[in-house]
């Protein structure tokens, strides 16, 4: 074996009861080398990791891995983080009250008869903290962290244990760009100054280019090819055609822009937190979105665009809330979340594992959740009709399920966005508000969301788009408003708009 290659799997396939999510998959990872690994959502990126760091145990699996020399047969995540493989998930295996310190040698304490040493766990920490530049206090609570930060942390947990080899599950889908950038940033130091090797999985493409030395391609459970980046060159189109099998042209569907009259107007909007009763979120915001238009909310995390949604969406967030709202020129009062959907407006939540689903439950239920009374008989559900709805939900939103009965934890991030948008579009809104529709979505399902989109505004329903990817915003909306500090800083014509022109705004 060559001595610059730090991993070999080969010829690994995965089956599960029906289903063969990998089929002899090959995967070659050099020492000192971020080698991304990307695919749609289903093409087995996942579990190949999952087979590499002892999830699925040496047995379930046919095929071989190589690592470091030596032949391995992982029984367990302890046996594979023993011989230097780490995998940092993208739901963070953190304890939110205990410290930094604390987290990073949770479960390999330093101790000495069983006591632990806390000025030496203090010490150590520092250590770690001060190469990935984390300059917090390590007492801090990871709960009082930003997410960003706390992404440092599990790697900081990593290095602790003399990682050699460093699995990254869609590790930005939920950060800002600052926060992006800087931990891509990390992880190119730990390539060159600490002798780490990383697993990039991501859907983010432009950072993946960006720090990768090399790129596999996954579809359908099979490698498809390994790009080297310096040596072939790479863009996001043939990134895309090969994961997809196809050229996608045009990253944004075209739609006809024809908007109608003003359905949804929001005045002189101010928002207090729902703790600190004296700190502002949100200060006098007016805005307004029209029939069949897509009005786009661009700005960075915790400029208020969220916070702006919830707190509209039946005023679930905040405090001394003052302001008017409007719908089709009547003033409404949308003081619960009933009342906001009795008056057509939906919120399609950026967590949809958290708030978006009960993933217990399957396609049938989590579909009719929001609007039970239209199918129920006397405070009892019909379950005909129920399925009848969620059948024709499943054909219309193009579901990849093979039945309404599958629970929603077992589907795709896309087909769980789908659900998420059936539920919503059932209870007839006149008003969708999607707060990031498309976090941790692959680039073939992605597509398909933008089509629901324009198809939903052709309709005449009013849609307001909130997302931290400014081109999706620029490629989705027909004007966008830039918040900054929770104020409304600008709003810009689409067509005109650049994310220079945005970033100015959110600056300024």
């Amino acid at each position: 074996m060559d001595k610059n290659i730090l991993l070999e799997m080969k010829d690994i396939t995965k089956e599960f009861p029906g289903v063969k999510a990998l089929s002899g998959v090959n995967l070659k990872i050099k020492k000192k080398e971020i080698h991304a690994l990307v695919g749609e959502n289903g093409a087995g990126k996942s579990t190949l990791m999952n087979i590499l760091s002892g999830v699925y145990p040496y047995g379930s699996y046919t095929g071989e891995i190589i690592f470091d020399g030596a032949l391995c047969k992982f029984a367990d995540i302890k046996q594979s983080e023993r011989a230097g493989i780490a995998i940092i998930h993208q739901e963070l295996a953190l304890s939110p009250y205990m410290s930094i310190a604390e987290n990073i040698f949770l479960g390999h304490e330093r101790a000495k008869a069983g006591i632990i040493d806390w000025d030496k766990t203090r010490k150590d920490a520092l250590v770690y903290m001060n190469k990935l530049g984390l300059r917090e206090n390590p007492d801090t609570p990871v709960n009082k962290l930003g997410l960003g930060k706390r992404q440092v942390v599990e790697i900081a947990k990593a290095l602790a244990k003399d990682v050699k080899l460093l699995i990254l599950d869609e590790p930005t889908a939920a950060l800002n760009e600052h926060d992006s950038q800087n931990l891509l940033k990390i992880l190119v130091d730990l390539k060159n100054n600490h002798n780490v090797s990383c697993v990039l999985i991501s859907h983010k493409l432009n950072e993946v280019s960006s720090v990768a030395d090399s790129i596999t391609v996954l579809r359908d459970g099979r490698t498809i090819e390994t790009i080297g980046v310096a040596k072939e060159g790479v863009s996001e189109d043939k990134i895309i055609k090969s994961m997809v099998g196809r050229e996608i042209t045009d990253r944004f569907p075209k739609r006809e822009h024809k908007p109608g009259n003003v359905v949804f107007e929001v005045k002189n909007w101010t928002v207090f937190h729902p703790e600190n009763t004296r700190r502002k979120i949100l200060d006098d915001v007016n805005f307004n979105v029209r029939a069949g238009e897509v009005v786009g909310l661009a700005g960075l995390m915790g400029s208020g665009r969220t916070e702006l949604a919830t707190s509209l969406f039946g005023r679930y967030y905040g405090s001394n809330i003052s302001g008017k709202i409007f719908m089709e020129g009547k003033e409404v009062n949308l003081d619960s979340i009933p009342k906001a959907i009795k008056h057509g407006l939906a919120y399609v939540t950026e967590d949809r594992k958290e708030g978006g689903l009960v993933l217990i439950q399957n396609i049938k239920n989590n579909t009719s959740l929001a609007n039970l009374k239209a199918l129920s008989d006397y405070g009892v559900v019909n379950e005909g009709r129920e399925t009848k709805t969620a059948l024709e939900f499943k054909e219309k939103m193009n579901v990849k399920t093979p039945s309404v009965y599958q629970t929603a934890e077992n589907l795709s991030g896309g087909n769980q966005q789908k659900v998420v948008l059936s539920k919503w579009i059932f209870t007839a809104p006149k008003v969708l508000i999607l707060d990031e529709p498309t976090r941790g979505i692959d680039v073939g399902a992605k597509y398909e969301i933008y089509t629901i989109i324009n198809r939903l505004a052709a309709q005449g329903m009013a849609c307001m788009l909130i997302s931290s990817e400014m081109p999706e915003v620029i490629g989705m909306s027909d004007r966008i408003y830039v918040m900054s500090e929770g104020r409304l800083a600008a709003e810009l014509n689409a067509k005109d708009a650049t994310q220079e022109k945005i970033m100015k705004h959110i600056i300024g």
